[in-house]
């Protein structure tokens, strides 16, 4: 991602897009650092004071395995002696992203706060990720769908509460995102390849965990989530629900919908 150390604020915003980081950093009050290698778009700067860099990830959690992984690399590694160091930094990592709602119940336009997440992707069972995973979610996960063997074995991850905290308000719904590998069959589309599971997103819509739903699905907050755990950071996705797959309706102004998001988490973000 061509970052060195000193170039990554406390506070990091990771966004698909690349197209997106400007629209965050458009905000800002100053931009101290720009670079671009492949689809990782990457700003510095500053808004109200507070320091921030917003980073594009691009589509799918083998992304985000690069782009945690050197995020903490910059920050809590030496890598000039290439060892780790001694006081380690905890970054605050907040996913603003697009989503389409898998339950009727959560309305278009909403912003989803995403309090856990469901992985269908198998990148923490490539860690020692044991003492992060809720084991118990992913067993009624599991018994409630049938889960397919073949498939990678699920797992479930918690946001940081401290952000949930921070995010949370009347303006936003929480539920439980799904995180899947794929944009056509994993996530119940057809063109012309017929599906293992035709009611796998029912299934998804139907569970619950203590309270939660699974509202949507996207391709990177499991991701996130996890390898945040492991490597003592901490993190939150949110989410503008630009979709009903189950209603068949669509945002009649996404790219406003967003805009509205992006406010709403600067607006939080200053108070971390």
């Amino acid at each position: 991602m061509q970052l060195l150390p000193g170039q990554v604020a406390d506070t990091v915003i990771t966004v698909g897009d690349s197209d997106r980081v400007e629209e965050i950093t458009k905000h800002f009050d100053s931009i101290e650092f720009t670079a671009q290698n492949r689809e990782f778009k990457t700003q510095t700067g500053s808004f109200k004071g507070k320091r921030i860099t917003v980073i594009s990830t691009g589509i799918g959690t083998d992304n985000i395995d690069i782009v945690l992984n050197e995020l903490d690399a910059v920050v809590n590694i030496d890598l000039k002696k290439r060892e780790t160091k001694k006081e380690l930094k905890s970054l605050d990592i907040i996913r603003i992203g697009t989503s389409g709602s898998i339950n009727q119940e959560v309305p278009l336009n909403s912003f989803l706060l995403s309090e856990m997440s469901i992985g269908f992707d198998s990148l923490m069972h490539f860690y020692d990720s044991k003492g992060v995973e809720e084991i118990e979610a992913t067993s009624a996960f599991v018994t409630h769908t049938g889960w397919y063997s073949k498939k990678s074995e699920p797992y479930v991850i918690k946001g940081s509460q401290k952000l949930i905290d921070i995010f949370k308000s009347v303006e936003t719904k929480s539920g439980i995102t799904a995180t899947n590998i794929g944009f056509y069959g994993p996530q119940g589309r057809v063109l012309r390849l017929p599906l293992q599971d035709p009611n796998i997103n029912k299934k998804l819509a139907s569970f619950q965990y203590k309270g939660l739903n699974i509202t949507n699905m996207e391709m990177e907050t499991a991701g996130i989530y996890g390898l945040s755990k492991l490597l003592g950071h901490r993190a939150v996705s949110l989410n503008a629900l630009i979709a009903n797959r189950v209603t068949g309706e669509f945002s009649k102004d996404p790219k406003k919908l967003v805009e509205s998001l992006i406010a709403y988490a600067l607006e939080r973000i200053v108070t971390v």
